[in-house]
C-alpha cells in the first residue's frame, strides 16, 4: 500500500466494519500507515456504537455481518457519509444493488491494498466536492427528498411504501401523530416521483380561512371582489405539474372540503371571478393527525372526500414504535448542530442513549430534536452528553428519569416545568433554561454552573450573553 500521508490539514477518519478479525486488523494497520485515523468494528451493533463516538469521513462496510445481512446498514450509513462496500462474493447484480442503496464504490475480497487506498482517496475527495456543490445549490433535497434516518422494521416498511406509491400518480393520504414527520414523507413521495423537477407546494389547512380559501387556492381575476386590483395566481397553479401538499387536512372546514373534493373529482378549478375552468395538473398529497375515517363516520368529515383521498394510505409510525432508530436520529441532530456551530459534534453516552430509548416521546421526532438541541446547549464545553444534560420530563416513567451522578432527585416537584410554544430557536431555549436554573437556585451562579456541567466562568458568560443576572458565589468550596 502506498504510505504517502493524507493532507496534513485534515486527517480523515475511517470506520472499518468487517467481521473477519484477521482482515479487520490488517485493514486497520495498513490504513493507519497511510495516514488515516481508523476505528474498527466486528459487527453492526459495534459499528452503531462507533458511529455514536466518531463522525467518520468514510466507512468500509462488509456486506454480510453476523448481526445484519443485506443492505440495511448501508442505507442508514450512506445518508450521512460515503460507504465503500466489501464482499467475498462479487457479482454485477450485487454491485448494482449496492450502488442503488447508496454505496460509493464496491470492492471484492481479497482486497488489493493499493487499489483500496486509491478508492478511499477518490471517494473522500468526491464526497467533499459534492457536499460543497450541494450546499451551494441546495439540490440534494430536490433530487432525493429529505433524509429519512432509521433502519427499524417500521422505517423499512415506510420507505418501501414511499417507493411504491412514488412511481404512480395516485392521491396519497399520510396519517400519523404530530411530530412524526408527515411533511418529510410527502416531500419524499414528491422527490421520488416523475414530478420531482416541478414545485412542491404545501398548504397548512389549519390556517386557511374559509372566506379566503378560494382566492388562496384557485387565485382570482382582477375585479373579482373589492381590493382585487390585479390577477392573482393561486396555489394550484403554483403547483402545476408538481405536488400540492394539504397539511392537517382534518382541520379544514366543510366549505373547504367541498371545494377540494370537486378539484380531485374533476381535475379542474376556476379562478374567483373567472368564467372558464382550468386544468388542475397536480398530484394531491394530504396529511392528518386525525382519524379521518372515524370523523367521517361521525359526520365531522366528508366521507366522499375521505375515500377520494385514501386511494393510498401511508401510516407514519410514532417514535415509540421505532426506538431502535433513536440513537441514529439523535446522532444526526448532534452532527447537524455541530456543523451549524462550526464545532466537532458531541457524542452520547450509553446511559444517555438508554435514557432516550426509555422515554415514550409523545411529541415524537420533533420532541427528540428539541431535547437533543437543548442538551447540546446545556452540555456547553462537554464533549459527551449524558443523563444530567437531559430534561426532566414529568410524563416519562419514573425509572426512565434516573440520572446517575445527580446530587438532587430528578423529580424535583418544586421546579417549574419548561414549556416551549411552537418551535423555539436555540437562543430562546438556552435563555429560558438559564432563567429556569437561576430561579431554581435563587441566582447562585456556582450552582447554575454545576447543574450545567460547565465552569463557573462559562456559566457567567452564558448568563451575560442573555442579560441574565446572578448572585456572586458565597458558598464554601466544599459545598
Amino acid at each position: 500500500m502506498n504510505t504517502s500521508p493524507v493532507l496534513a490539514s485534515h486527517r480523515p477518519t475511517l470506520l472499518v466494519v468487517e467481521d473477519d478479525a484477521v482482515l479487520n486488523q490488517l485493514l486497520v494497520r495498513e490504513l493507519q500507515k497511510a495516514g488515516y485515523d481508523v476505528v474498527s468494528a466486528l459487527s453492526w451493533s459495534e459499528a452503531r456504537i462507533a458511529l455514536q463516538r466518531v463522525a467518520p469521513d468514510l466507512v468500509l462496510l462488509d456486506v454480510n455481518l453476523p448481526d445484519s445481512k443485506g443492505f440495511g446498514p448501508l442505507s442508514e450509513i450512506s445518508a450521512a457519509r460515503p460507504v465503500v462496500m466489501l464482499t467475498a462474493f462479487g457479482g454485477v447484480n450485487q454491485a448494482v444493488q449496492a450502488m442503488q442503496h447508496g454505496a460509493s464504490d464496491y470492492l471484492v475480497k481479497p482486497v488489493n491494498l493499493d487499489e483500496l487506498e486509491l478508492v478511499i482517496r477518490r471517494t473522500i475527495e468526491q464526497s467533499h466536492l459534492q457536499s460543497q456543490k450541494e450546499w451551494l445549490s441546495g439540490s440534494h433535497r430536490a433530487r432525493h427528498g429529505p433524509v429519512m434516518i432509521g433502519d427499524s422494521a417500521p422505517m423499512l416498511r415506510l420507505r418501501q411504501m414511499i417507493a411504491e406509491v412514488a412511481r404512480t400518480d395516485v392521491t396519497v393520504l399520510i396519517q400519523g401523530e404530530s411530530g412524526t414527520g408527515k411533511e418529510l414523507v410527502a416531500q419524499a413521495v414528491h422527490a421520488q416521483s416523475q414530478r420531482h423537477s416541478e414545485a412542491f407546494v404545501p398548504i397548512d389547512c389549519c390556517t386557511l380561512q374559509e372566506n379566503l380559501f378560494e382566492s388562496e387556492l384557485f387565485g382570482h381575476e382582477r375585479g373579482a371582489f373589492t381590493g382585487a386590483d390585479r390577477r392573482k395566481t393561486g396555489l394550484i397553479e403554483a403547483a402545476v405539474r408538481g405536488t400540492l401538499f394539504l397539511d392537517e387536512l382534518g382541520e379544514a372546514g366543510p366549505a373547504v372540503q367541498a371545494k377540494l373534493l370537486r378539484v380531485i373529482e374533476t381535475g379542474r378549478f376556476r379562478r374567483v371571478g373567472a368564467t372558464n375552468d382550468l386544468r388542475a395538473d397536480v398530484r394531491i398529497v394530504a396529511a392528518t393527525n386525525r382519524d379521518l375515517l372515524a370523523r367521517a363516520n361521525e359526520g365531522h368529515f366528508r366521507a366522499d372526500l375521505y375515500y377520494r383521498l385514501s386511494t393510498f394510505v401511508i401510516d407514519v409510525p410514532p417514535l415509540r414504535e421505532r426506538i431502535d432508530d433513536i440513537p441514529a436520529l439523535a446522532t444526526s441532530f448532534l452532527v447537524r448542530r455541530g456543523q451549524t456551530q462550526g464545532t466537532q459534534p458531541k457524542t452520547l453516552s450509553p446511559q444517555a442513549i438508554e435514557w432516550l430509548q426509555g422515554y415514550h416521546w409523545p411529541g415524537n421526532v420533533r420532541e427528540l430534536r428539541n431535547v437533543i438541541e437543548r442538551a447540546f446547549i446545556v452540555a456547553a464545553e462537554a464533549p459527551v452528553i449524558d443523563c444530567r444534560h437531559m430534561p426532566v420530563q414529568r410524563s416519562a416513567p419514573a425509572k426512565d428519569l434516573a440520572m446517575p451522578g445527580k446530587s438532587e432527585p430528578a423529580s424535583d416537584k418544586d421546579s417549574p416545568e419548561l414549556v416551549f410554544a411552537g418551535e423555539p430557536t436555540l437562543e430562546v431555549i438556552e435563555r429560558t433554561y438559564l432563567d429556569h436554573l437561576l430561579t431554581k437556585y435563587q441566582g447562585n451562579r456556582r450552582r447554575v454552573a454545576l447543574a450545567l456541567g460547565v465552569s463557573e466562568r462559562t456559566a457567567y458568560r452564558m448568563l451575560e450573553r442573555h442579560g441574565l443576572r446572578s448572585l456572586p458565589d458565597t458558598s464554601p468550596t466544599s459545598d
